[in-house]
């Protein structure tokens, strides 16, 4: 049998993130793409956006940032308008916290935009909740145990 020469397949490269932290260059929107923030994921590579132009569309993750770039609900990204279907779109580049926030310091975002918060709902809500504490009625519900 040949024996085995090399370092590993795939799953040793899955494992390395390389350019993990590395600064990168702030890349501007150009003529054809929008930012938008992600409202909900869809699965099978679909993400569901508010852009920031005040549409709603269904965005595609393209092969390239599949398993290497993980989008999550509330990330800012980079879409690619397609001019053949409006409410569709792709995704082209994905947002740290950081590059969103200098994007809202450019201007670029509107400031109603939220960096870094999960819950895109709107203002306020949940906020209003009361709960009643019925710790006391815990001794009533388990009287009669004899009986079994």
């Amino acid at each position: 049998m040949p024996k085995n020469k090399g370092k590993g397949g795939k799953n040793r490269r899955r494992g390395k993130n390389e350019n993990d932290k590395e600064k990168r260059e702030l890349i501007f929107k150009e003529d054809g793409q929008e930012y938008a923030q992600v409202t909900k994921m869809l699965g099978n590579g679909y993400i569901e956006t508010l852009c920031f132009d005040g549409k709603k569309r269904l965005c595609h993750i393209r092969g390239k940032m599949r398993k290497k770039v993980w989008i999550n609900q509330g990330d800012i990204i980079l879409i690619g308008l397609r001019d053949y279907q409006d409410s569709k779109a792709d995704v082209i580049l994905k947002y740290n916290s950081d590059e969103a926030r200098n994007l809202k310091a450019y201007g670029e975002l509107p400031e109603t935009a939220k960096i870094n918060e999960t819950s895109t709902f709107g203002p306020d809500d949940g906020e209003d909740i009361l709960f009643d504490d019925n710790a006391d009625d815990e001794d009533d519900e388990v009287d009669d145990i004899d009986g079994i």
